[in-house]
């Protein structure tokens, strides 16, 4: 990664210099993709600013970043350069691409910026070979929009579950659902035997995938028996929560305390500047 000046955040797409959840929730889309590209040719639809087409071109044969928006592609080139890795200006409903001319396509948080949704699944389905598979992601608007009143002024179309689900049908005959969410969870794994399990951790742009967290413990658990066979089967990992989500309600309300007194001092600097110059005009 070069140390060329960071792309302006607008709220319309992630930059690295974010942080807090909305990096755990970028971040970890990547760092799981990359997982699942080992020397294979990836199309990046929806690259943006460029360091997630990074990130999968630590594992991929190929990567290609395409991006609608001229400035952010040129931005990705200047930052991100490696000999597997390029980056071009197209729209993602109509690709400059060959049929069958990649195994993986990635585009995550796509397709609610889009009306053209089955257009957008059709591109992706003739770019894959026949043997190739798409990872994709979209806010649920029941959770991220419905439940919190919060309305992005960046998303033309975001959809309900089963409208997730009939897209995918419309144009993949086998598809799988997974669930991302932010958590404040308790985390139990098993220092032992962790085999079933996977964590993953960034730093800058290195991606740490093992058995165990790379944080240490804060306590330890343990198992105990006058045999190995008396021993209970327990899951590899096991995360826990509240269903109240009192630690995150904590955290958001913590957030909305310093945004609020943020704009009140922001208020009295103004109030007090305003003073002053009445002052100073006598």
């Amino acid at each position: 990664m070069s140390d060329s000046p960071e792309l302006e955040f607008t709220g319309e797409r992630f930059t690295p210099e974010c942080v807090r959840e909305i990096a755990y929730e970028h971040w970890h889309r990547y760092a799981w993709a990359r997982q699942l590209v080992a020397g294979k040719d990836v199309l990046d639809a929806a690259c943006g600013e460029g360091y997630g087409s990074a990130l999968l071109s630590q594992r991929a044969a190929q990567v290609t970043g395409v991006d609608i928006d001229a400035e952010a592609v040129a931005h990705a080139e200047r930052r991100y350069q490696a000999t597997n890795l390029t980056f071009q200006r197209a729209d993602c409903t109509d690709l400059p691409m060959a049929s069958a001319s990649v195994d993986v396509v990635v585009s995550f948080e796509t397709l609610e910026h889009l009306a053209a949704q089955d257009e957008l699944l059709t591109e992706f389905r003739r770019v894959l070979r026949p043997e190739g598979f798409l990872l994709i992601s979209s806010p649920d608007k029941k959770t991220y929009s419905d439940q919190t009143g919060y309305r992005n002024p960046f998303h033309v179309r975001e959809l309900y579950r089963d409208e997730f689900e009939s897209l995918l049908g419309r144009h993949f005959p086998a598809w799988r659902l997974y669930g991302q969410k932010l958590m404040f969870a308790s985390a139990i794994w098993s220092i032992a035997d962790a085999a079933s399990s996977e964590w993953l951790s960034v730093d800058d742009m290195d991606v740490s995938a093992g058995k165990q967290p790379v944080h240490p413990p804060m306590y330890f658990l343990a198992a105990a028996a006058a045999r190995v066979d008396c021993l209970p089967d327990i899951p590899g990992a096991s995360l826990f929560d509240d269903r109240q989500e009192s630690v995150y309600a904590h955290y958001n309300e913590e957030i909305a305390k310093h945004i609020r007194a943020g704009k009140l001092l922001a208020e009295r600097d103004a109030e007090i500047a305003e003073l002053r110059a009445r002052l100073e005009q006598g």
